[in-house]
């Protein structure tokens, strides 16, 4: 595998809506960076957001996920309660070439903030925008801000093509939307 560069990720975006909408360079400014990098895009969250509570009492189980689990809001900066984590989407739409395995791994900006991006594959063919969680891992209340950068993604080519895509067999995330919780 080889890491792929600003300029292999700029010609896919362009010709081939691999992102979208899709920024040629580093936006900076008052918020925090997004944009295309030398070997990464760095995307950024929307505003729609799941918290979890611990109001209930409920059981955070993958195979029997409840909604009364969290709360949704649509903010313009999310506050995650100390010791818990948030779901949340990037603004961004990918769909990923069949020899390409791209890696989301978090901004070193909320990693110093105690905030951690989980890090995540998109598969080769896959397609969609892509939930995120971060995880706050201190005593203390800590903010996101969406519409700003959250994660960075690095795209790696591969030797071949797999025998199998996630889109050849249907891979349970295919085509999200929206923020979406967890499936068996």
């Amino acid at each position: 595998m080889s890491v792929l560069s600003d300029k292999w990720i700029r010609k896919m975006s362009q010709e081939k809506e691999m992102i979208s909408p899709f920024e040629e360079k580093q936006v900076r400014g008052d918020s925090i960076s997004y944009g295309l990098s030398s070997f990464g895009y760095d995307a950024r969250v929307s505003d729609e957001f799941k918290i979890f509570t611990n109001v209930n009492s409920e059981i955070v189980d993958p195979k029997n996920f409840k909604p009364t689990n969290f709360v949704t809001k649509q903010v313009s900066e999310c506050i995650i309660p100390p010791n818990s984590f948030v779901l949340a989407r990037t603004v961004e739409k990918f769909k990923i070439p069949n020899d390409v395995l791209v890696i989301c791994l978090g901004k070193s900006t909320y990693a110093r903030c105690g905030i951690i991006v989980n890090v995540t594959p998109l598969e080769p063919g896959w397609e969609g925008y892509v939930t995120l969680e971060f995880s706050n891992t201190t005593p203390l209340p800590a903010k996101i801000y969406a519409n700003e950068g959250v994660a960075q993604f690095i795209f790696l080519k591969g030797n071949q093509k797999p025998e199998v895509t996630y889109a050849d067999r249907n891979g349970k995330y295919m085509g999200q939307t929206g923020v979406t919780l967890p499936k068996v």
